[in-house]
């Protein structure tokens, strides 16, 4: 229900048509969901699922404390929480249309570092939540770069560090921006190897 009910916010949030901007310059993108960094569109999302679900997602937080780490975990849902989930953004073009050459790094990277996908599926894994934890990752279509491509090698990669529960998915379409019209939301239990 959850993948559903998120992808559907999504959606009304970006029928609002919002517009970001850069941190670097003045540039101000097309409307839409699609340009706004991951923080953003998903506390544009989470706003939105409060508003179409307001008893279901009372208690659902953004930026929410790992047990014993100052890192943040993108969201939590319930007091304990009950569940702890991670989100990535796959996006493989930009604005413009032109291919992002570093996107698929944000999914597949086996490095700390680059705070990827996998390496969110570790770190949930071993984090000592209370409740369950699970990976969701938003994605755009993009023809020269297909998602189920790379939501395939992510779960071949993650699936060698962590058990990861069946995939569960939901279409974003219709969307405002020309790029970023149409695209996927998965989402994954995530338990330890």
């Amino acid at each position: 229900m959850f993948v559903a009910e998120f992808a559907a916010a999504m959606t009304s949030a970006d029928a609002r048509r919002p517009q970001a901007s850069s941190a670097r310059s003045d540039r101000v993108y097309r409307p839409g969901i699609g340009p706004h960094a991951e923080d953003q569109a998903v506390e544009l999302t989470v706003a939105e699922l409060k508003q179409l679900h307001p008893d279901r997602y009372r208690k659902l937080r953004t930026r929410v404390p790992y047990p014993s780490s100052r890192q943040m975990c993108d969201l939590a849902l319930g007091d304990a929480p009950d569940w702890a989930i991670e989100v990535k953004m796959a996006r493989f073009s930009g604005d413009n249309g032109k291919p992002d050459d570093t996107a698929v790094k944000d999914l597949l990277s086996p490095y700390s570092c680059d705070r990827s996908a996998v390496f969110d599926c570790e770190k949930l894994a071993s984090a000592g939540f209370p409740g369950r934890t699970a990976v969701l990752i938003y994605g755009f279509e993009d023809n020269r770069r297909p998602l189920s491509g790379a939501i395939e090698a992510f779960e071949v990669l993650a699936g060698t560090r962590v058990i990861l529960g069946p995939r569960r998915t939901a279409r974003l379409e219709g969307l405002v921006h020309p790029v970023f019209s149409a695209g996927r939301v998965f989402t994954w239990e995530v338990s330890p190897r």
